[in-house]
């Protein structure tokens, strides 16, 4: 018995059954890893500034972009549009962006920085970067440019994955392996 299997807990016989092998299950790799990061970083945001990690994504992109609408935060980010939307809510309320309407689109708004949100994002710009900088300490220069190529390449991968799962579910359910797709979820308004 290698030392491996003795540190691995034994299931009862109720629970036996295939597994996911959480040493070569890559998602859980990814989801372990940003869980961490974000948390980490989350925490002294809090701390420091008295935001949390959606906004500084957010400011991420204005930093990048000028001026952003919560359907391009969505459309680069994947947070879902209520989370930006109260995002979006909170860092107004905090005098870190300001909004204006499209020009084409009345429905549209673009999120811009007000002087003191472009200045805290700079702020703390230099604590990410420093993150960055210990996370990828362990790899040599070279392998980080492999890492960046790699993880591009699996991002850009990523509507492929997507159509793949709705191909397989749609083959289980087909022959009655899953269950039909449910009624989807509906808001729950108040009067």
């Amino acid at each position: 018995m290698t030392a491996r299997q003795r540190e691995r807990p034994t299931r009862t016989d109720a629970l036996q059954g295939p597994a996911v092998d959480l040493d070569r299950y890559t998602p859980a790799y990814f989801t372990f890893i940003a869980n961490k990061l974000a948390r980490g970083a989350s925490k002294h945001y809090l701390e420091t500034y008295g935001i949390g990690i959606e906004t500084w994504r957010i400011m991420v992109m204005l930093a990048i972009e000028g001026k952003v609408t919560a359907q391009r935060v969505c459309q680069l980010i994947g947070m879902d549009k209520a989370s930006v939307s109260r995002t979006f809510k909170s860092m107004h309320a905090q005098g870190l962006v300001s909004f204006s309407s499209d020009d084409h689109d009345g429905r549209l708004r673009h999120a811009t920085f007000t002087p003191r949100g472009r200045e805290m994002h700079d702020s703390i710009m230099k604590f990410a970067l420093n993150r960055e900088q210990a996370f990828l300490s362990v790899l040599a220069p070279g392998e980080v440019d492999v890492l960046i190529d790699l993880l591009r390449r699996l991002h850009e991968n990523l509507p492929m994955v997507d159509a793949t799962s709705d191909a397989f579910m749609e083959n289980q359910r087909a022959r009655g392996l899953v269950p039909p797709r449910g009624p989807r979820r509906r808001k729950v308004t108040t009067p």
